[in-house]
């Protein structure tokens, strides 16, 4: 596999680079050589995070952890990676389509289905026009990270969401 690793904020330290070609070095076993690893370190103020981006055939794995250590970050992102790319081998398989990045053995071999998403509650509610900022007060209210709501300017479904340091953010459909 091939690293791209830089930093913001952080300097790169060959241990740093070895530790995420060893941590990552796990997952030689599922991609073929010429995958690419995108890997970005960034710190600010005690947050220590990593995001890892592999392009495979058409889609993204991502993942993006924070700690306030770097080697932790480290640690979590590679487990989520392993858990996403179980989700994702699945999904080819149900959908007969080809390995692109994978490697044979991986998309062969079986799999569990521990971790299979399911819907567990479904909730019906009635949803009167407000503006985003009645909303914004309302998903303080029910102490939520997220409203849905018809806008009452757009007619249209919306959602407000809870942001870091105390801001909000509206999520709109396009037209």
């Amino acid at each position: 596999m091939r690293y791209t690793i830089s930093g913001k904020n952080i300097e790169v330290t060959e241990a740093l680079k070895n530790v995420v070609t060893e941590k990552l070095g796990k997952l030689e076993r599922y991609f073929t050589p010429e995958t690419e690893i995108i890997v970005t370190m960034s710190v600010e103020k005690e947050r220590q995070k990593i995001e890892v981006t592999i392009p495979v055939k058409g889609n993204i794995i991502r993942s993006e952890q924070v700690s306030n250590d770097m080697y932790v970050s480290i640690d979590l992102v590679e487990e989520v990676i392993e858990r996403q790319l179980r989700k994702y081998k699945n999904k080819i398989i149900d959908k007969h389509q080809g390995g692109g990045n994978f490697r044979k053995e991986f998309i062969e071999k079986e799999v569990k289905d521990e971790e299979e998403v399911k819907i567990i509650r479904t909730k019906q509610f009635g949803m009167k026009p407000m503006y985003p900022e009645d909303a914004c007060v309302q998903m303080e209210l029910l102490g939520h990270n997220f409203f849905v709501f018809r806008n009452a300017e757009t007619e249209e479904v919306n959602v407000v969401y809870k942001r870091k340091g105390n801001t909000y953010g509206l999520i709109e459909p396009e037209c």
